[in-house]
Protein backbone atom coordinates (compact mmCIF):
# COMPACT_ATOMS: atom_id res chain seq x y z
CA UNK A 1 0.00 0.00 0.00
CA UNK A 2 0.94 3.27 -0.92
CA UNK A 3 1.29 5.75 1.97
CA UNK A 4 2.77 9.06 2.66
CA UNK A 5 5.38 7.62 5.11
CA UNK A 6 6.80 5.45 1.72
CA UNK A 7 7.80 8.39 -0.07
CA UNK A 8 11.29 9.32 -0.43
CA UNK A 9 12.54 12.55 1.08
CA UNK A 10 13.05 13.60 -2.03
CA UNK A 11 9.65 12.85 -3.48
CA UNK A 12 8.33 14.44 -0.71
CA UNK A 13 10.31 17.70 -1.08
CA UNK A 14 9.23 18.12 -4.54
CA UNK A 15 5.25 17.54 -3.63
CA UNK A 16 5.95 20.29 -0.54
CA UNK A 17 5.46 17.38 2.04
CA UNK A 18 7.75 17.11 5.16
CA UNK A 19 9.28 14.16 6.97
CA UNK A 20 8.44 14.82 10.60
CA UNK A 21 9.39 13.78 13.57
CA UNK A 22 6.97 14.04 16.59
CA UNK A 23 8.41 14.31 20.08
CA UNK A 24 6.36 13.50 23.17
CA UNK A 25 2.91 11.57 22.29
CA UNK A 26 1.35 13.81 24.96
CA UNK A 27 -2.43 14.79 24.23
CA UNK A 28 -0.92 17.54 22.34
CA UNK A 29 2.30 15.63 20.28
CA UNK A 30 -0.28 12.90 19.32
CA UNK A 31 -2.83 14.69 17.69
CA UNK A 32 -0.65 17.52 15.58
CA UNK A 33 1.19 14.59 14.10
CA UNK A 34 -2.26 13.31 13.11
CA UNK A 35 -3.03 16.32 11.68
CA UNK A 36 -0.10 16.86 9.82
CA UNK A 37 -0.28 13.30 8.69
CA UNK A 38 -3.74 14.18 7.50
CA UNK A 39 -2.61 16.90 5.50
CA UNK A 40 -0.23 14.27 3.71
CA UNK A 41 2.65 14.89 5.36
CA UNK A 42 4.68 11.56 6.35
CA UNK A 43 5.13 11.20 10.04
CA UNK A 44 8.74 9.07 10.07
CA UNK A 45 8.67 8.80 14.15
CA UNK A 46 7.38 9.17 17.27
CA UNK A 47 9.06 9.41 21.12
CA UNK A 48 6.34 7.63 23.79
CA UNK A 49 7.66 6.13 26.70
CA UNK A 50 4.61 5.92 28.94
CA UNK A 51 2.12 3.05 28.44
CA UNK A 52 -0.61 5.82 27.51
CA UNK A 53 1.69 7.59 25.43
CA UNK A 54 2.35 4.44 23.59
CA UNK A 55 -1.60 3.59 23.62
CA UNK A 56 -2.43 7.36 21.99
CA UNK A 57 0.36 6.95 19.30
CA UNK A 58 -1.23 3.80 17.77
CA UNK A 59 -4.86 5.10 18.63
CA UNK A 60 -3.82 8.07 16.17
CA UNK A 61 -0.54 7.58 14.22
CA UNK A 62 -0.87 3.95 13.26
CA UNK A 63 2.04 2.38 11.71
CA UNK A 64 4.33 4.92 12.42
CA UNK A 65 7.09 3.49 14.35
CA UNK A 66 8.06 4.38 18.05
CA UNK A 67 11.77 5.71 18.24
CA UNK A 68 14.57 6.97 20.16
CA UNK A 69 14.52 10.42 20.45
CA UNK A 70 17.97 10.91 18.22
CA UNK A 71 16.77 8.86 15.97
CA UNK A 72 13.55 10.73 15.22
CA UNK A 73 15.85 13.95 15.29
CA UNK A 74 18.25 11.81 12.71
CA UNK A 75 15.27 11.03 10.41
CA UNK A 76 13.08 14.48 10.21
CA UNK A 77 13.12 17.29 7.85
CA UNK A 78 10.37 19.18 10.81
CA UNK A 79 10.91 17.85 14.37
CA UNK A 80 8.22 18.84 16.73
CA UNK A 81 8.67 18.90 20.49
CA UNK A 82 5.75 18.55 21.86
CA UNK A 83 6.84 18.36 25.69
CA UNK A 84 6.28 19.73 28.96
CA UNK A 85 7.99 23.52 29.55
CA UNK A 86 10.19 22.63 32.03
CA UNK A 87 11.64 19.92 29.78
CA UNK A 88 12.27 21.81 26.28
CA UNK A 89 14.97 23.86 27.33
CA UNK A 90 16.96 20.96 28.35
CA UNK A 91 15.74 18.57 25.55
CA UNK A 92 17.29 21.34 22.92
CA UNK A 93 20.07 22.06 24.36
CA UNK A 94 21.10 18.21 25.20
CA UNK A 95 20.39 17.59 21.42
CA UNK A 96 22.21 20.28 20.14
CA UNK A 97 25.62 18.91 23.00
CA UNK A 98 25.15 15.56 21.11
CA UNK A 99 25.46 17.30 17.26
CA UNK A 100 21.81 15.76 16.61
CA UNK A 101 20.62 19.05 15.28
CA UNK A 102 21.19 19.36 11.44
CA UNK A 103 21.35 22.83 9.22
CA UNK A 104 18.23 23.33 7.18
CA UNK A 105 16.14 21.40 9.72
CA UNK A 106 13.16 22.79 10.89
CA UNK A 107 12.20 22.53 14.55
CA UNK A 108 8.99 23.54 16.06
CA UNK A 109 8.02 23.49 19.69
CA UNK A 110 4.28 23.61 21.32
CA UNK A 111 4.53 25.74 24.04
CA UNK A 112 2.66 28.86 24.95
CA UNK A 113 5.03 30.35 27.02
CA UNK A 114 8.26 29.97 24.59
CA UNK A 115 8.84 31.98 21.17
CA UNK A 116 11.63 30.55 19.17
CA UNK A 117 14.55 31.82 21.94
CA UNK A 118 14.43 28.66 23.67
CA UNK A 119 15.56 26.89 20.70
CA UNK A 120 18.74 29.10 20.04
CA UNK A 121 20.94 26.00 20.61
CA UNK A 122 19.35 24.28 17.52
CA UNK A 123 19.35 27.35 15.64
CA UNK A 124 23.16 28.25 16.18
CA UNK A 125 23.11 24.23 14.70
CA UNK A 126 21.78 25.78 11.08
CA UNK A 127 18.13 24.64 12.32
CA UNK A 128 14.91 26.78 11.73
CA UNK A 129 13.01 27.92 14.48
CA UNK A 130 9.31 28.21 14.90
CA UNK A 131 6.86 28.36 18.27
CA UNK A 132 3.48 26.91 17.41
CA UNK A 133 0.96 26.71 20.46
CA UNK A 134 -2.28 25.37 19.50
CA UNK A 135 -5.03 27.87 21.75
CA UNK A 136 -6.78 24.48 22.42
CA UNK A 137 -7.39 22.22 25.31
CA UNK A 138 -6.53 18.71 24.42
CA UNK A 139 -8.33 15.65 25.15
CA UNK A 140 -5.79 13.73 23.15
CA UNK A 141 -8.68 11.40 21.23
CA UNK A 142 -9.58 11.72 18.03
CA UNK A 143 -12.30 13.94 18.04
CA UNK A 144 -9.61 16.98 18.50
CA UNK A 145 -8.87 17.01 14.91
CA UNK A 146 -12.40 18.15 14.12
CA UNK A 147 -11.89 20.86 17.13
CA UNK A 148 -8.57 22.47 15.16
CA UNK A 149 -11.15 23.55 12.73
CA UNK A 150 -12.45 26.55 15.21
CA UNK A 151 -8.98 26.84 16.67
CA UNK A 152 -6.38 29.30 16.04
CA UNK A 153 -2.26 28.94 16.51
CA UNK A 154 -0.27 31.71 18.31
CA UNK A 155 3.23 31.59 16.09
CA UNK A 156 6.70 33.10 16.30
CA UNK A 157 9.03 32.36 13.96
CA UNK A 158 11.78 34.46 12.20
CA UNK A 159 10.40 37.00 9.49
CA UNK A 160 11.79 34.72 6.64
CA UNK A 161 10.34 31.40 7.47
CA UNK A 162 6.96 32.73 9.25
CA UNK A 163 5.04 32.12 6.52
CA UNK A 164 6.39 28.33 7.08
CA UNK A 165 4.77 28.50 10.24
CA UNK A 166 1.76 30.02 8.99
CA UNK A 167 1.03 27.15 6.37
CA UNK A 168 1.82 24.30 8.47
CA UNK A 169 -0.79 25.80 11.02
CA UNK A 170 -3.45 26.51 8.15
CA UNK A 171 -2.88 22.87 6.72
CA UNK A 172 -4.01 21.64 10.14
CA UNK A 173 -7.10 23.17 9.07
CA UNK A 174 -6.81 25.75 11.96
CA UNK A 175 -6.09 29.80 12.30
CA UNK A 176 -2.38 31.50 13.34
CA UNK A 177 -1.82 34.05 15.25
CA UNK A 178 1.20 35.98 14.75
CA UNK A 179 2.49 36.94 18.65
CA UNK A 180 6.31 38.56 19.26
CA UNK A 181 8.29 36.03 20.93
CA UNK A 182 8.88 39.08 23.57
CA UNK A 183 4.89 38.91 24.30
CA UNK A 184 5.00 34.97 24.44
CA UNK A 185 4.45 34.41 28.38
CA UNK A 186 1.58 37.13 28.45
CA UNK A 187 -0.41 35.69 25.57
CA UNK A 188 0.22 32.34 27.54
CA UNK A 189 -1.33 33.76 30.84
CA UNK A 190 -4.33 35.40 28.96
CA UNK A 191 -4.84 31.76 27.90
CA UNK A 192 -4.51 29.76 30.80
CA UNK A 193 -6.44 32.37 33.15
CA UNK A 194 -9.77 32.04 30.63
CA UNK A 195 -9.20 28.09 30.30
CA UNK A 196 -7.78 26.54 33.41
CA UNK A 197 -9.60 29.24 35.79
CA UNK A 198 -12.58 28.47 33.75
CA UNK A 199 -12.48 24.81 35.04
CA UNK A 200 -11.29 25.77 38.66
CA UNK A 201 -14.60 27.90 38.79
CA UNK A 202 -16.91 25.29 37.30
CA UNK A 203 -15.28 22.42 40.22
CA UNK A 204 -15.66 24.98 42.72
CA UNK A 205 -19.55 25.84 42.06
CA UNK A 206 -20.20 21.41 41.20
CA UNK A 207 -19.16 20.74 44.24
CA UNK A 208 -20.52 23.16 46.22
CA UNK A 209 -23.77 22.17 45.00
CA UNK A 210 -23.59 18.60 45.10
CA UNK A 211 -23.27 19.56 48.78
CA UNK A 212 -26.50 21.52 48.92
CA UNK A 213 -27.48 18.26 47.51
CA UNK A 214 -28.43 18.11 43.94
CA UNK A 215 -27.91 15.45 41.86
CA UNK A 216 -26.87 17.08 38.86
CA UNK A 217 -24.64 19.87 39.47
CA UNK A 218 -23.84 20.34 35.48
CA UNK A 219 -27.46 20.47 34.43
CA UNK A 220 -27.85 23.71 36.10
CA UNK A 221 -24.10 25.60 35.48
CA UNK A 222 -23.82 23.93 32.08
CA UNK A 223 -26.60 26.24 29.97
CA UNK A 224 -25.62 29.14 32.43
CA UNK A 225 -21.80 29.29 31.70
CA UNK A 226 -21.99 28.32 27.74
CA UNK A 227 -24.33 31.26 27.92
CA UNK A 228 -22.22 33.45 29.68
CA UNK A 229 -19.18 32.52 27.99
CA UNK A 230 -20.70 33.14 24.48
CA UNK A 231 -22.17 36.41 25.95
CA UNK A 232 -19.01 37.46 26.90
CA UNK A 233 -16.79 36.36 23.92
CA UNK A 234 -19.48 38.53 21.99
CA UNK A 235 -20.17 41.39 24.14
CA UNK A 236 -17.67 41.87 26.35
CA UNK A 237 -18.19 43.35 29.63
CA UNK A 238 -21.21 44.69 28.19
CA UNK A 239 -22.60 41.18 28.95
CA UNK A 240 -22.25 41.47 32.92
CA UNK A 241 -24.89 40.25 34.83
CA UNK A 242 -25.16 39.79 39.10
CA UNK A 243 -24.78 41.17 41.58
CA UNK A 244 -21.75 43.03 41.21
CA UNK A 245 -22.43 44.28 38.41
CA UNK A 246 -25.61 45.84 39.92
CA UNK A 247 -24.05 47.26 43.08
CA UNK A 248 -26.05 44.74 45.06
CA UNK A 249 -24.11 45.05 48.21
CA UNK A 250 -26.20 43.28 50.68
CA UNK A 251 -26.07 39.84 48.34
CA UNK A 252 -22.39 40.41 48.08
CA UNK A 253 -21.74 40.30 51.92
CA UNK A 254 -24.16 37.44 52.42
CA UNK A 255 -22.84 35.25 49.72
CA UNK A 256 -19.28 35.95 51.08
CA UNK A 257 -20.84 35.57 54.79
CA UNK A 258 -22.20 31.81 53.86
CA UNK A 259 -19.54 31.14 52.10
CA UNK A 260 -17.27 31.82 55.13
CA UNK A 261 -19.87 29.92 57.58
CA UNK A 262 -19.85 27.23 55.24
CA UNK A 263 -15.97 26.43 55.54
CA UNK A 264 -15.31 26.40 51.61
CA UNK A 265 -11.99 28.68 51.97
CA UNK A 266 -10.93 27.85 48.47
CA UNK A 267 -14.13 28.85 46.80
CA UNK A 268 -14.53 31.87 48.81
CA UNK A 269 -10.74 32.89 48.35
CA UNK A 270 -11.86 33.05 44.50
CA UNK A 271 -15.33 34.70 44.59
CA UNK A 272 -13.75 37.53 46.63
CA UNK A 273 -10.79 38.07 44.11
CA UNK A 274 -13.03 37.32 41.05
CA UNK A 275 -15.61 39.72 42.49
CA UNK A 276 -12.69 42.63 43.73
CA UNK A 277 -11.61 42.65 40.22
CA UNK A 278 -15.32 42.59 38.82
CA UNK A 279 -15.98 45.56 40.94
CA UNK A 280 -12.68 47.49 39.75
CA UNK A 281 -13.19 46.90 36.03
CA UNK A 282 -16.84 47.55 36.03
CA UNK A 283 -16.16 50.78 38.04
CA UNK A 284 -13.49 52.05 35.50
CA UNK A 285 -15.45 51.23 32.61
CA UNK A 286 -18.43 54.04 34.65
CA UNK A 287 -21.23 50.81 35.05
CA UNK A 288 -20.69 51.09 39.03
CA UNK A 289 -19.72 54.25 40.68
CA UNK A 290 -17.11 54.92 42.92
CA UNK A 291 -18.97 54.63 45.87
CA UNK A 292 -20.30 51.65 44.66
CA UNK A 293 -17.23 49.76 44.07
CA UNK A 294 -15.94 50.47 47.58
CA UNK A 295 -19.20 49.38 48.86
CA UNK A 296 -18.61 46.36 47.38
CA UNK A 297 -14.49 45.83 48.00
CA UNK A 298 -15.88 46.38 51.54
CA UNK A 299 -18.86 43.54 51.28
CA UNK A 300 -16.28 40.73 50.34
CA UNK A 301 -14.25 41.05 54.14
CA UNK A 302 -16.14 39.98 56.56
CA UNK A 303 -15.63 40.53 60.37
CA UNK A 304 -13.75 37.10 61.57
CA UNK A 305 -14.91 35.99 64.40
CA UNK A 306 -12.59 36.81 67.44
CA UNK A 307 -11.07 34.19 69.89
CA UNK A 308 -13.53 32.53 72.13
CA UNK A 309 -13.42 34.40 75.66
Amino acid sequence: MNTPESHSAEERRRRGRLGIGVIGAGRVGAVLGAALRAAEHAVVGVSAVSEASRERAENLLPGVPILDIPDIVERSELVLLAVPDDALGALVSGLAKTGAWQPGQLVAHTSGRFGTEILAPARAAGAIPLALHPAMTFTGMSLDLTRLADCSFGISAPAAVLPIAQALVVEMGAEPVVIDDEDRVLYHAALAHASNHLVTLAAQSTQLLASLGVEHPDRLLGPLMRASLENALASGEGALTGPVARGDVGTVEAHTRALADAGTEDFRAAYGALSAATASRAADRGLLSTEQRDAILKALQPELPGPEE
